[in-house]
């Protein structure tokens, strides 16, 4: 493959066709766990007609049920509603077939404030393994929620939870030539969707800081490529990189005082270097007549994941950032392996491969021997981003015609859809806690 198709096949991985969006997600559990451990998330008493109007059990449910590790009971099956662990039946729970039980009440603490407060058991011994109060007001209720969820997950399993987190993601509306492109940051469930930046011009590659309060992405708006920071609470952006050429792909450093980015020489070949926020000094990492793109920094930050056609077909190599570092070739196993991302302990990469013609989301075990596991099964998964516990994997996929995004375990035993109700979604990234 030439340089000028690898280009555009790497860039084909950024840009999905467009419709309309709607900005609501159906969320789909396509492959559960087999041995999903049973709970049961009684509804929460809620003490008036405004605490009872939203349902913070059910949130809670639906975050445990989405992650694929627990089977939570269905209501109608429910005999009783105990808000407090003194109510408990525990036979009753324990005939029913659930290893543990969720209750709580929600409280009005003056005008839009509440305190939800809950308690966790373990049906079998009867333990009680969590006992927690959070305070919110009306618009916060739906966050508590996702907050009490984490608090359950982190508990039975060991794992800290992410639903208390966002990703980012861009939405396409409209056929050309009156396309718009917004970039979107949601809760991890897609819900509370509001819109980041918009334009007429393609908007790709977006990345969290590492404080989450910040998002670097790529925007045409100019007609030319060009990196820009945004922050998110006050909507202020600074345009860091507009060199002549591609400026592309930026990634944060773990310190969050650079980013490493695709930058084009004066002959159209792409490198990778690395831009120091405060002084605009750059560096160059990478220079082969080879094409090299799609940076990803390691965890301690002395070191870049790239993607490279180097030896003929998109590989992922690892290089230092020092002067001197040669990069060394990490995948052999395919002749298509692009878009590298690290999980947060960087025990794993993830990236797309090409396998029966098909691109799809596979992972590389960095700490053993370098196995490699194809994750998911579609004909068009890209764009993998970890979830900050690295349980998860979100990326972009296709349903039937349709740009929707789609969730993987890092042990590809549970997948889910968040399927839009019309249009286009690509270009996920899962922010940090």
């Amino acid at each position: 493959m030439n340089k000028t198709r690898l280009l555009i096949a790497l860039l084909g991985l950024l840009s999905l066709g467009a419709r309309s969006w709607g900005g609501e997600f159906v969320v789909e559990v396509t492959r559960g766990q087999d041995d999903a451990i049973p709970i049961a998330i009684v509804p929460f008493m809620a003490a008036d007609a405004a605490a009872s109007s939203f349902d913070v059990a059910q949130v809670v449910s639906d975050d445990l049920t989405r992650s694929g590790r627990f089977k939570s009971m269905d209501r109608p099956d429910m005999v009783e509603t105990p808000h407090i662990g003194a109510s408990i039946g525990f036979d009753d729970w324990r005939r029913l077939g659930n290893d543990y039980i969720l209750v709580g009440q929600m409280q009005p603490q003056g005008p839009d404030r509440y305190n939800i407060s809950f308690e966790l058991y373990n049906v079998l011994n009867r333990q009680r393994l969590l006992g927690y109060q959070i305070s919110a007001n009306r618009a916060g209720l739906r966050l508590a929620s996702h907050q009490v969820a984490d608090m359950v997950f982190d508990k039975i399993l060991g794992i800290r939870g992410a639903f208390a987190t966002r990703i980012a993601y861009v939405s396409v509306l409209g056929t050309l030539p009156n396309r718009t492109y917004r970039l979107i940051v949601a809760d991890a469930d897609g819900e509370n969707p509001h819109i980041v930046m918009q334009s007429n011009e393609p908007l790709m590659s977006p990345a969290w800081s590492p404080d989450g309060q910040s998002l670097a992405y790529v925007s045409f708006e100019a007609r030319l490529p060009s990196v820009y920071v945004q922050f998110l609470k006050t909507g202020e952006r600074q345009r860091v990189s507009a060199r002549a050429g591609v400026n592309q792909a930026p990634a944060w450093s773990p310190d969050a005082k650079k980013l490493a980015l695709t930058l084009s020489t004066r002959d159209g070949n792409l490198d990778v270097y690395v831009l120091d926020l405060a002084t605009q000094a750059l560096t160059r990492v990478t220079d082969d007549p080879g094409i090299d793109t799609e940076p990803q920094w390691s965890k301690d930050g002395q070191s870049l994941y790239f993607t490279s056609d180097r030896a003929g077909g998109p590989q992922i190599y690892r290089v230092g950032i020092q002067p001197g570092d040669h990069p060394r070739r990490l995948t052999f196993q395919g002749s298509y392996n692009a878009r590298p991302r690290v999980s947060p302990d960087e025990s794993q990469l993830a990236f797309v491969t090409q396998e029966d013609g098909a691109y799809r989301i596979a992972v590389m075990d960095l700490k053993g021997r370098g196995d490699v596991q194809t994750l998911t099964k579609g004909r068009f998964d890209v764009s993998p981003s970890y979830a900050p516990n690295g349980a998860m994997i979100i990326y972009a996929s296709r349903d039937r015609g349709r740009g929707v995004l789609a969730l993987v375990s890092s042990d590809g035993r549970v997948q889910e859809r968040l399927v839009s109700s019309e249009g286009e979604v690509q270009e996920p990234a899962w922010s940090p806690f």
